[in-house]
């Protein structure tokens, strides 16, 4: 799946959920170092768990962050 982020500096996340399991996901833009350890820490969770986790983290003064669009993005994802 192709999210389009909104109010972050990525721009993007790709992803996949095979087998109920979130693998391959990749950040365009954004804080390259921490959106690889983001992808690297939810490889293998499941949406339900990495969701549970992410949802509503801030970056600064933003109403959102790279982690609180991958939540909204895997939600979608799921629905």
């Amino acid at each position: 799946m192709t999210y389009k982020t909104q109010g972050t500096c990525s721009q993007r996340i790709d992803f996949d959920i095979v087998d109920g399991r979130i693998t391959n996901v990749k950040f365009l833009g954004g804080c390259n170092g921490n959106l690889q350890g983001i992808s690297r820490l939810v490889e293998g969770m499941t949406p339900e768990e990495a969701i549970s986790r992410l949802k509503g983290i801030k970056c600064g003064f933003k109403s959102t962050s790279c982690p609180d669009q991958l939540a909204i993005a895997l939600e979608q994802a799921i629905s």
